[in-house]
């Protein structure tokens, strides 16, 4: 559906607006920019995807974090806030429940692969 599209282009670019995401409900920042209730577009959402908004929404979160983590402009905190945490802790918890690993064992990762390229 045309409007499932829509929805994850509008979520994508509030999740990778250059600063901050947006403190406003999610649901009202989508139900305005789509011109649609909340409730319609949540439901057509699920129905055509098989997820809801709200874990496509942790999914594109997770990703610009991993994406702010291999960049090693920010730290952790700097992250969290950024993506509209309410902790560190609450950050560091939703991407471990996504990936299977903390946010330090992904940067860890990804410093021993760039180590490996400077080797070869």
């Amino acid at each position: 559906s045309i409007l499932v599209q829509k929805t994850k282009d509008a979520i994508i670019e509030m999740v990778y607006m250059e600063d901050k995401l947006p403190v406003s409900k999610t649901s009202s920042y989508i139900a305005t920019k789509l011109k649609h209730s909340y409730g319609y577009i949540s439901s057509l959402f699920s129905e055509v995807t098989f997820t809801s908004i709200e874990k496509f929404i942790i999914l594109q979160k997770i990703e610009r974090a991993k994406h702010m983590i291999s960049t090693n402009e920010l730290n952790f905190t700097e992250i969290a806030y950024k993506l509209n945490y309410s902790s560190v802790s609450h950050f560091s918890n939703q991407f471990k429940n996504t990936t299977g690993i903390t946010p330090s064992a992904f940067q860890r990762i990804i410093n021993k692969r760039r180590d490996l390229k400077r080797v070869r």
